[in-house]
């Protein structure tokens, strides 16, 4: 230190209603190693002891009233200063500075002459060793930096004295002129972003604020962490924090960055308003949105802050932009945001297992300890499988689980192969050429597919229509999508719902190489079932959903009844994407919720007055009555009730026996029966160990209801205008072979220890069968999909065809001995969607009139009427019958028309062309159907989303 007079330095603190640590931070006070020539406390209208306690300590308290803010508390503490006082050090009631806080500040004062304004390095109070800050700036949308990781300890990592934008008041060390010059703080920040706006202003002027790491303050942040309140802050700290960030930006921006600043801080406040609702914060998303209409409406206020902040500005813009955040900080941390979101979706139920034992713990104590020596096994168990070498590399490629994932994930894509590009064929459509097809299939009342219907669109449209336009609304990318990651996710998610099963009926878990047998034997079900190489998109998305559904199914064992209802209205979410692809999957979740919550009540009879017991599974089943309400609604309305039956798909499709159902297969495409007969014959073996007996029956219980439900839609028959077609039952098929892989995996871990070795590797070997030999025969199987057949109309009629509705072609397939079938095609065909809503539509008997009287007798108002109704062409795919075709020929108003294929006849009506029969009516039930199902979808995802647990700043 110099032989000068040491500078004069007035320690000011500012209280509210500070009592519960004010004892602490006068005694730390008292105890600088390098006293502050004088303290002066401000109080603001405490309510408890606060002044009592700072006129016992330090004289008389300077008295101002409860709503007065930050910027005027210190305003009047300066004026109690006398002339000599040249640093003014501040500190908040409710922090605590180390011993030499003040004698490391003065020190980084002398040391650098220049600076104005400093600063210590911030911890957490009470923890003491979590950062805080060290120095603080602010990013392009208004959220405060530290450029510290979430949580971070202070291990020394930060302990360099350097220049910032700013530093926090609690601690800060300023020079009493720069601080006058400056005009303190300003008002409109009367709690939150003060010191923030002051650093900027002070950047703005040439001065220097440094952070200085060797004096270390304590900071408990009761404000901002909702520990007392204020009559400034009330119950909406958000709203304040908020404010004063949009304040702070908008003022203090440069004019020409201040209208793209404007527009950003807009829309980036409407994002985070739907961040907030997505993870159930509403209170938070209506104070982002109170905050920018707030500052909207003191237009004045920000244009005279402006002023001002524009005559003491005198440093170049480019040195203060260097002291703000990084341009691209916003996006990473909008990135961490959805990463957190995703994780916290997937893994909501994973915990359960453990706090359902933390809950027995506290009724049984005993119990609980018991058990302790048994995860301690675990643990152990668990270090000695991690390798040496942590390296990443090392670690995957030493972890022979890890290897066979990634193995069979491979052969499941070359499985798929056929799903690259334009996958069509079977009972898999079209898709059409874009999304907007799509969606205005899904939107309409009204369809001009045939001659015209009102029946709505298949509910799997809109989820294939929303990830078609994540996909740069390609449909055809979408279908591939599907396709291609129906396994892969049904591995991911049944290997997810195996572990936490695993742990709700053994403390150890399932083994890892168990998890991968079981994910693995289910992951096949697309393709060992047949659907995939039918083209039944709905199963096969049916059973890729199927896990995650029923891991959210696990959250209902919660002990927590929040979480409980959250799952419910998670499983809704997931039943109701289940049933739009596949319908019958409502009707086995209806069936299981009524034999769970039923059996609940019987044995256990008080659970009848808790709502949260029965609530959640009554919520999962109705939930999917509101996000497809205009399909279900529509279909009934539409006398096409069937729809609430059928998988999607062109029909009719195939009809499995009892025997295929029970094991696993759909369609002849499937693999071999006696690979699901072998899954049957583990399940039952499931039921000898006595550890996990009453879980397999349980699953069981659920093989069985499957089992029925698909028992009796097979002895059900669908009269459509096609013909007869049966239920689909792709869901209990997927239902079933899911409950019997997840008794398989929990008969093997009661069997742990409790069963011979050889009879144990016997049981491995034929287990090891299933999944090997399925995913042999999906990667050796010929590609079941193909390009679109040939319709047989020449392209010519193909392209007029998708001019507009009125240029319908008339197809007539068939003979006058065998019968002949009639379809109307128009724009580009028939497309995915499509074909569902022709064969509920029923038979237009204008239109079968018309052509029964064309193949019979034409005459020439027969053709003026095939005008009316919208037909342009008339086409005889080969072979065309002779007598059809001779009777065509000579009717008057048929033109004949050129084919390519020789066997091929058609003919062009010459006749004034109408849409007249093709137009109808918007609905407004229809149109209120689509106004509930956009409000229960973002309601639906609010609610189950999960709750966001407030944050440290940092």
């Amino acid at each position: 230190m110099s032989g000068t007079a040491p500078a004069a330095v007035a320690a000011l603190v500012v209280s509210h209603d500070g009592a519960r640590w004010l004892p602490v931070v006068i005694e730390a006070l008292r105890a600088q190693t390098r006293a502050p020539d004088r303290v002066v406390a401000v109080d603001t209208g405490s309510r408890d002891e606060s002044p009592d306690l700072l006129e016992a300590a330090f004289g008389p308290v300077v008295p101002a009233p409860a709503g007065t803010g930050y910027p005027e508390a210190v305003r009047r503490g300066l004026a109690e200063l006398g002339p000599e006082v040249e640093w003014v050090w501040l500190l908040h009631d409710d922090s605590t500075p180390d011993a030499s806080a003040l004698e490391e500040l003065l020190a980084a004062a002398e040391e650098h002459p220049g600076a104005d304004v400093l600063g210590p390095k911030l911890r957490e109070w009470p923890s003491l060793r979590r950062l805080l800050e060290v120095g603080v700036t602010i990013s392009g949308t208004g959220r405060r930096e530290s450029g510290l990781e979430r949580g971070e300890y202070d291990q020394g990592q930060h302990d360099e004295v350097r220049r910032v934008l700013a530093v926090n008041t609690a601690g800060m060390l300023v020079r009493r002129r720069v601080l006058e010059d400056l005009g303190g703080f300003d008002d409109h920040l009367p709690v939150f972003g003060n010191d923030l706006d002051f650093g900027w202003r002070a950047a703005a002027a040439g001065h220097t604020t440094l952070v200085v790491p060797q004096a270390v303050v304590f900071h408990a942040e009761a404000a901002h962490r909702g520990l007392r309140r204020t009559a400034l802050t009330g119950r909406h700290t958000h709203f304040q924090e908020r404010r004063a960030a949009l304040f702070t930006l908008l003022v203090n921006v440069r004019s020409r960055a201040l209208p793209l600043q404007v527009v950003r801080l807009v829309l980036g406040t409407l994002l985070r308003v739907l961040g907030f609702l997505l993870v159930r914060s509403v209170g938070e998303a209506l104070d982002e949105l109170a905050a920018l209409l707030s500052l909207a409406g003191s237009a004045g206020d920000v244009r005279r802050a402006r002023r001002e902040r524009r005559a003491r500005a005198t440093a170049p813009p480019e040195e203060v932009r260097g002291l703000l955040a990084p341009a691209w900080l916003p996006y990473r941390h909008g990135l961490d945001a959805v990463g957190d979101l995703v994780s916290a979706l997937t893994d909501q139920a994973a915990d359960v297992a453990e706090r359902r034992r933390a809950a027995a713990a506290e009724r049984d104590p005993a119990a609980y300890a018991a058990q302790a020596g048994a995860r301690r096994a675990v643990a152990e168990d668990d270090d000695e499988d991690v390798p040496d070498d942590s390296s990443l590399v090392a670690r995957f490629l030493t972890d022979p689980v890890a290897v066979t994932l990634s193995l069979v994930v491979l052969a499941l894509l070359v499985a798929t192969r056929a799903g690259f590009g334009q996958a069509v064929g079977a009972a898999l459509a079209p898709v059409p050429d874009t999304v907007g097809a799509w969606w205005g299939l899904h939107l309409e009342s009204w369809h001009a597919l045939g001659q015209g219907t009102a029946v709505p669109a298949p509910a799997l449209l809109l989820p294939l229509a929303l990830l078609a336009t994540v996909l740069g609304g390609s449909p055809a990318a979408a279908v591939s999508a599907v396709l291609l990651l129906a396994a892969p996710l049904a591995l991911w998610g049944t290997w997810r719902f195996l572990r936490v099963a695993g742990r709700l009926v053994s403390v150890r878990g399932a083994p890892r190489w168990l998890l991968l047998w079981g994910s693995v034997t289910y992951a096949l079900v697309p393709l060992t079932s047949g659907a995939w190489g039918d083209g039944r998109l709905g199963p096969v998305v049916s059973a890729a959903l199927l896990p995650w559904a029923a891991h959210a199914a696990l959250g209902f064992a919660d002990p927590v009844a929040d979480r409980r209802w959250r799952a419910g209205w998670r499983l809704g979410l997931l039943l109701g994407l289940l049933t739009a692809f596949t319908p019958t999957a409502w009707l086995v979740a209806t069936t299981l919720a009524v034999v769970v919550v039923t059996a609940v009540l019987v044995v256990l009879p008080g659970a009848r007055g808790d709502r949260s017991t029965w609530g959640p599974q009554l919520t999962a089943v109705l939930v999917p009555l509101a996000l497809l309400a205009p399909w279900w609604v529509g279909s009934l309305r539409r006398g096409a009730a069937e729809a609430l039956l059928l998988d999607p798909g062109r029909l009719p499709a195939a009809e499995p026996t009892g025997l295929e159902l029970l094991t696993g297969r759909l369609a002849e495409t499937g693999a071999p029966w006696w690979l699901g007969a072998l899954l049957v014959v583990l399940a039952l073996l499931a039921l000898l160990p006595r550890a996990t007996r009453a879980a397999v029956l349980l699953v069981w219980v659920v093989a069985l209801v499957a089992a029925l439900v698909a028992l009796g839609l097979s002895w059900t028959t669908l009269d459509l205008s096609v013909g007869t077609a049966a239920p689909g039952v792709g869901a209990p098929l997927a239902v079933l072979v899911g409950a019997l892989v997840t008794a398989a995996v929990l008969g093997a871990v009661g069997a742990r220890g409790s069963v011979a070795r050889p009879v144990l590797a016997g049981v491995v070997a034929v287990a090891a069968v299933v999944p090997v030999l399925g995913l042999g025969w999906a990667v050796v199987a010929d590609d079941r999909l193909a390009d679109a057949p040939d319709s047989g109309i020449p392209a010519y009629m193909v392209q007029r065809s998708e001019l507009g509705p009125e240029h319908g072609i008339l197809v007539l397939r068939g003979d006058v001995a065998g019968g002949l079938e009639h379809t109307v095609r128009r724009g580009d065909g028939t497309t995915l969607g499509e074909d569902e809503v022709l064969a509920l539509s029923g038979e237009d008997a204008d239109l079968t009139a018309t052509v029964r009287e064309l193949v019979s007798a034409p005459t020439s108002e027969t053709v003026t009427r095939l005008g009316e109704l919208g037909i342009e062409h008339v086409v005889l795919p080969a072979p065309a019958d002779g007598d059809v075709a001779a009777g065509l020929d000579a009717a008057g108003g048929l033109v004949q028309a050129s084919a390519a294929d020789p066997g091929t006849r058609a003919w062009q009506v010459d006749r004034p062309l109408s849409t007249q029969a093709l137009e109808g009516g918007t609905s407004a039930l229809h149109v209120s159907l689509l106004v509930v199902q956009g409000i229960a979808l973002v309601t639906v995802l609010v609610l189950c989303a999960p709750t966001r647990e407030r944050r440290r700043r940092g």
